[in-house]
């Protein structure tokens, strides 16, 4: 049987809580050897592109084709989902919700493991549609009381504060500058596509653990030298992803700021093989690129939910 799976299904089969245990249990597993992830490729087309991630989870029997296109018109989402043992085509995924759940569940293992226990304030600079799931994704494994948002596009933040608000069922509101958003709070988050810095180093506060989740592209960057050079741990969602599009990452390494033996993944941290956090006081950065190890797990736990619970379309495919 070969599912057509939707946002609709995806929204009623995974929730955030869900989807976190679901990245926590493949970043473990890519940390056990049992994951193969090819690094994102991308194909110019003359008005947009064709983006291309492969991965291999192998402790849950799947591997599986990411595939994207980003075009004026907006960004369209696929992912096939394969059974490792047999070879046999088991779904089709399509529509943006599982990569923006994913995306805010792989900030929130990081979260787990990163930010201090009793942190309960967030700040997040960029309020499009994947900082909704950062913020979902972090509420999910800490006890966040109030939350600060940031916007260049006023109108966007405070549609955000008022959405996130009632979905969340806590405070938050709207900041003034980006300076202002990230002062005194627990966590900040960066969620932008922008080419310039939208956080400074010298803003960031002892205990403070960062998510700069927008950079994925060697154009891109979120935060400057100085959080580089501030945070006691670099900790990315994978090594050879971060030397290609880490533009966080590859400006600061060519400076000779930080090297690439000193920054560590994501997978190591979930399996302990490297504290995220040694003391209270210390600045934690993660920088997420969005992996297909991440994409595939997804789609499998809502495939299997699907099949469970008799959801989504079956197509006339041979398996």
């Amino acid at each position: 049987m070969v599912l057509l799976l939707g946002d609709k299904e995806v929204n009623q089969l995974m929730t955030m809580q869900e989807c976190v245990e679901v990245m926590d249990d493949a970043f473990k597993q890519a940390g056990g050897g049992l994951t193969w992830n090819r690094s994102r490729s991308r194909i110019r087309m003359p008005r947009g592109f064709h983006h291309l991630m492969a991965a291999a989870v192998l402790g849950s029997k799947v591997f599986g084709l990411k595939t994207y296109t980003s075009f004026p018109a907006g960004t369209r989402f696929t992912t096939l989902l394969y059974d490792s043992e047999t070879g046999d085509i088991l779904a089709i995924v399509q529509g943006g919700r599982c990569s923006q759940m994913r995306t805010g569940a792989v900030s929130a293992v990081a979260t787990k493991y990163m930010a201090r226990e009793n942190a309960a304030t967030v700040g997040i600079i960029g309020t499009g549609f994947q900082g909704r799931a950062q913020l979902e994704g972090v509420c999910a494994v800490r006890n966040i009381r109030s939350v600060k948002a940031y916007d260049r596009v006023e109108d966007a933040c405070k549609k955000f504060a008022q959405e996130m608000s009632g979905a969340l069922g806590i405070a938050v509101t709207p900041a003034a500058s980006a300076q202002e958003c990230v002062q005194g709070v627990d966590i900040v988050i960066t969620m932008t596509t922008a080419r310039e810095p939208v956080l400074l180093g010298a803003w960031l506060e002892p205990g403070q653990h960062v998510n700069a989740a927008g950079s994925n592209h060697w154009i891109r960057r979120e935060v400057d030298d100085d959080v580089i050079r501030r945070a006691s741990i670099v900790v990315v969602d994978s090594l050879p992803d971060a030397q290609v599009e880490a533009g966080d990452l590859l400006y600061p390494v060519e400076r000779g700021v930080i090297r690439w033996d000193q920054i560590h993944e994501l997978a190591a941290v979930a399996v302990g093989r490297v504290q995220g956090r040694h003391a209270d006081t210390d600045i934690t950065l993660f920088e997420s690129q969005g992996i297909a190890v991440s994409d595939v797990a997804a789609a499998a736990y809502v495939y299997r939910k699907a099949i469970a619970s008799g959801q989504g379309t079956e197509l006339p495919l041979a398996p």
